[in-house]
């Protein structure tokens, strides 16, 4: 009787931790934290009152919104979809804080309907693009003519303001008194930061999220349930945008139809330069949150310099191109040395 020994397996290993660091150090959310730190020390190098606690104080309260918002933004377009009407369910929002307060309503009272709302504007579209079927692109240009016409609807060209010290303070006092550059407002963001970069790259849904964008038929067949998915993620788009609303009427002591006009590019040009694909299947959040700040510090570092707002709009876009023509470039010029390395060489 003669035993036959099998051939012995080699059990496949992924990455080393090296390899890892490599490619943590070398990759996309690395050159946005790299971009960011250069703007900021030529700012603070080249530009007067750029680096007093009171600059960065307004800078990160401006982008604030759109750190917001580009959460549950990314996890969308990762999953192949988008949300255009986030701009107008922030000023749907803030406009229900005005008309609210100017009943008599508490300001606690007048900013749960506000978000409540938000939810509702969120929990629509998400029907209609999962249940109904309609493309998200369709549908979310559609709910952004329809919140922005009501909220103007409601106030017209008239703004409401006066609202009480006490609550403006909320978002604008800074951790540390006035000599500290943080607002305590930003703790709110971080602790959202913290769960959705915990949702989105360490548990089964953020990988459901990722398979949904690259291939959504086979993630159904794999048992994703890729319609609950997404319109759990609208809905989280929807209350975000909302909450973003509620802040921006205290900070600025305004309430108006059309506030955070247009605010929806700025957000989506952020989640592109910070590396999340348009197409879906491929980004992170560490990148997008290095993408709104650096965004957010060459606006102020030009305004700054008195550049106008146009030039600003125009190096804004230059930005947005070049964040997506770089990937491809470097990835073309990937594929052809890999082919000319598999060229035999002629003799």
């Amino acid at each position: 009787m003669s035993t036959t020994l099998d051939a012995p397996r080699t059990i496949p290993t992924g990455p080393t931790r090296a390899t890892r660091l490599r490619r943590a150090l070398l990759g996309r959310d690395a050159a946005i934290v790299v971009l960011l730190i250069v703007v900021y020390l030529i700012g603070y190098t080249t530009v007067p009152y750029f680096a007093g606690s009171t600059t960065i104080a307004f800078l990160l309260l401006d982008v604030l919104p759109i750190l917001l918002i580009a959460l549950p933004m990314t996890l969308i377009i990762i999953t192949g979809e988008i949300d255009l009407s986030v701009a107008s369910t922030l000023g749907l929002s803030s406009v229900l804080v005005g008309v609210l307060f100017q009943a008599g309503w508490p300001i606690p009272a007048a900013a749960a309907v506000a978000i409540l709302v938000g939810i509702v504007a969120g929990a629509l579209n998400g029907f209609l693009i999962t249940t109904v079927g309609l493309p998200s692109l369709a549908v979310t240009v559609g709910t952004l003519a329809l919140y922005r016409g009501i909220a103007v609807g409601l106030l017209g060209t008239n703004a409401i303001t006066g609202f009480p010290p006490e609550w403006q303070a909320v978002v604008t006092t800074r951790l540390g008194g006035d000599s500290s550059p943080f607002p305590a407002i930003l703790l709110l963001f971080v602790v959202l930061a913290a769960v959705f970069i915990v949702v989105l790259h360490l548990t089964p849904v953020g990988r459901a999220i990722y398979a949904a964008g690259l291939n959504d038929e086979a993630a159904a067949f794999s048992g994703v349930d890729t319609g609950r998915l997404t319109f759990w993620l609208y809905v989280a788009s929807g209350l975000l945008s909302a909450v973003a609303g509620v802040l921006w009427t205290l900070q600025y002591n305004s309430a108006r139809g059309d506030n955070a006009l247009g605010l929806e590019l700025s957000v989506v040009a952020a989640v592109l330069v910070g590396g999340v694909s348009i197409f879906g299947g491929r980004g992170a959040l560490p990148g997008v949150i290095a993408a709104v700040l650096t965004i957010g510090v060459l606006r102020s570092v030009l305004r700054l310099a008195n550049v106008t707002d146009d030039v600003i709009n125009v190096l804004t876009g230059a930005l947005l191109i070049a964040s997506v023509l770089l990937p491809r470039a470097v990835t073309a010029v990937g594929v052809l040395r890999h082919r000319a390395a598999r060229r035999p060489a002629r003799t």
